[in-house]
């Protein structure tokens, strides 16, 4: 992978969660799983249990929580997308996803939800967009899983070279840092800024920027935003600066100081 540096916010305000910190143990008082679960609650998958919230409450329209085994997400009938995806990532679940050598590849419409609010295989086709994992297939460690993470409530209109190339290497070294630290819970969701936003076949909405927030438990937390067209201009920024951006909290428990600082992530062109 190449790693570039791309602009931060003001210096000064680095977390521990830099690249030596990839090597130190996690000195949180939570558990780390020894072996994959085979059913969770929803409330395992957010960091200290607490689902993120929508600060701008535009959002909350015709939204709908699903739950499935490896992933949480709330939906929204509006967008007929996620509006954010949580995962508890641990050791034993980067290690099982893997083991798992055949992948699903069978997109699906969510048939918990109802026609009017979801997306449908048509709405992609001949788009020019990927359909775009927020909760990665490569995250999946159980077939049953990996078919979960193909329903389109799990997808955003996604520009292909940045879903194939940056957003895959992204995924990949969320995974090597959860080997490393032993734990990571994982937000991932669409943002929709600016007022000349699309809509494939009319229907669902196309984000301006596809964005991933972390949390280390013990050591921190940060988030990438990238804009979702050629371009793929990659930011790294604080949970304050993305709630701000996005109108979504990932990580509520954290105080507010530890929201405001930026993590010295290696960030991907």
């Amino acid at each position: 992978m190449n790693f570039t540096k791309l602009k931060v916010e003001p210096k000064g305000t680095d977390i521990v969660l830099a690249i030596a910190a990839m090597l130190l143990p996690l000195t949180s008082a939570c558990s780390v799983e020894t072996t994959a679960p085979a059913v969770r609650t929803c409330t395992s998958f957010y960091a200290a249990s607490a689902a993120p919230v929508l600060v701008n409450r535009k959002l909350t329209a015709d939204t709908r929580p699903l739950c499935f085994r490896a992933f949480a997400l709330l939906h929204s009938g509006a967008t007929r997308t996620p509006l954010y995806v949580a995962e508890h990532l641990t050791r034993a679940s980067v290690k099982a996803a893997q083991a798992l050598n055949t992948r699903d590849n069978r997109f699906h419409p969510e048939p918990e939800l109802s026609e009017t609010e979801r997306a449908e295989l048509v709405d992609y086709r001949g788009s020019g967009f990927d359909r775009g994992h927020m909760a990665p297939s490569g995250d999946m460690g159980d077939p049953q899983d990996d078919y979960e993470s193909f329903s389109l409530a799990n997808m955003v209109p996604q520009n292909g070279p940045l879903n194939r190339n940056g957003w895959a290497d992204l995924e990949g070294y969320v995974r090597d840092l959860t080997t490393k630290l032993g734990e990571t819970y994982v937000v991932t969701g669409p943002a929709f800024i600016g007022g000349s936003l699309k809509r494939l076949n009319g229907r669902v909405l196309v984000p301006s920027h596809v964005w991933k927030a972390i949390y280390v438990p013990g050591q921190g937390a940060g988030a990438w935003i990238v804009s979702n067209d050629r371009s793929a201009e990659w930011e790294v920024v604080s949970i304050s600066t993305l709630a701000a951006r996005t109108g979504i909290d990932p990580f509520p428990q954290l105080d507010a100081a530890a929201k405001a600082k930026v993590p010295a992530f290696p960030v991907f062109d």
